[in-house]
């Protein structure tokens, strides 16, 4: 388990689960991060944030199945959100032509004993005509580059799903 000053206020040390922070909490963190919540907004934000946590824990877990015979059971063990970070992946694809993400975290698994950093890049999907807000999320859910490991994960995951033809569907 992380130190408690790396876990957030409502995560109990101890704790088996993930905890996440109530509709009055989610508030207060907008709030201290200079944001304009409206309070009768939060239950639907806070169920959008939870389901994109959930979606990026699926992301997660589909790169920990490359190693379920070493660890067949991973857990969150920290993360830390950091919206004004480009990873160097966003800042090659924003010098291609691909817009920003608008988040970025880190999340630390605990691979059995071992920590592996991911890092999660959050993109806002295009408009649909007629509305002015995006109305999806893309995630881009990858182990960092911290060890050869990672690396290698990476290659095979890329490699699989060029082989796989999942790139030409629409």
């Amino acid at each position: 388990m992380a130190p408690p000053s790396k876990l957030p206020p409502h995560q109990q040390p101890g704790h088996d689960y993930w905890v996440y922070p109530s509709e009055q909490m989610f508030y207060n963190a907008m709030k201290r991060k200079g944001w304009d919540p409206q309070t009768e907004d939060m239950r639907n934000v806070v169920a959008i944030h939870n389901s994109v946590n959930e979606r990026a824990w699926r992301e997660v877990m589909a790169w920990e199945r490359l190693h379920c015979e070493e660890c067949p059971n991973p857990r969150l063990k920290r993360f830390q959100g950091r919206p004004s970070d480009l990873s160097p992946k966003a800042r090659l694809l924003n010098f291609v032509g691909f817009g920003l993400p608008f988040d970025r975290h880190d999340w630390v698994v605990d691979r059995c004993g071992r920590e592996v950093r991911y890092v999660i890049d959050f993109y806002n999907g295009a408009p649909q005509p007629g509305q002015a807000a995006p109305v999806a999320f893309f995630l881009d859910v990858r182990p960092a580059l911290d060890s050869v490991e990672a690396v290698w994960d990476r290659i095979r995951m890329q490699v699989a799903w060029v082989v796989s033809g999942r790139w030409m569907e629409r």
